[in-house]
C-alpha cells in the first residue's frame, strides 16, 4: 500500500512540474505582444476620481483585469496583497463603468487601486489581449518581467523585489 502510494505521490508531483513548465512557457509566448517600450503613463485616473501618481525610483506592477475572467478573480487577492506593499495600479479593462466596477471590488473586499478602461485603449495602447495580464516595470520604467495569466502572490513578491 505505501508503495501504491508513493508512486501516485511521485505521478502527481511530476504532473504538477509539467504543468508550472508549461504554463510558464505559454505564458513566455504570449508575453512577446506586449508593448516593449519604456512606460509613457505618468498618472492613472482612478474609479474613486482621485488621481494616482506612482513614485518615482520604484518598480510599479501594471495589472489588466476584467471582472467576467474567472482566473482574474482567483488572482485578486494576490493582486490584493502585493498592493499593499509595492506600487500597485490595475486597469479593468471592458467591465462597465466605475459603479459596477465599484460594486465587484466592494462585493470581494478589494481595495487595490482602479483605473476604468470601458473602452479599452489602455489595453490596446499596451497592446493587451489576454486577461490578466501583468506588467512589472523596474525604477526606469522600463519592463522588468510580464506575465499573462494567473501569477502567484509569492512570484509577484519576489519579481517585484527584484524589479528594484
Amino acid at each position: 500500500m505505501k508503495k501504491k502510494i508513493a508512486h501516485y505521490m511521485k505521478e502527481i508531483f511530476i504532473f504538477l512540474i509539467f504543468i508550472t513548465i508549461f504554463a510558464n512557457a505559454l505564458s513566455l509566448y504570449r508575453s512577446n505582444n506586449l508593448n516593449q517600450e519604456p512606460m509613457s503613463v505618468s498618472s492613472f485616473h482612478l474609479i474613486d476620481g482621485t488621481t494616482y501618481v506612482p513614485e518615482n525610483n520604484k518598480p510599479i506592477l501594471v495589472h489588466f483585469w476584467a471582472t467576467w475572467c474567472p482566473t482574474c478573480k482567483a488572482e485578486a487577492a494576490n493582486i490584493e496583497t502585493i498592493s499593499k506593499y509595492f506600487n500597485v495600479i490595475t486597469i479593468a479593462t471592458n467591465s462597465g463603468d466605475n459603479k459596477d466596477i465599484k460594486k465587484y471590488l466592494d462585493n470581494r473586499n478589494l481595495t487595490f487601486k482602479v483605473v476604468s478602461d470601458e473602452e479599452g485603449s489602455l489595453a490596446k495602447m499596451f497592446n493587451i489581449s489576454i486577461f490578466p495580464t501583468t506588467i512589472i516595470y523596474d525604477k526606469d520604467r522600463a519592463i522588468f518581467y510580464s506575465d499573462v495569466g494567473y501569477t502567484s502572490t509569492f512570484g509577484l513578491w519576489i519579481r517585484m523585489w527584484l524589479a528594484k
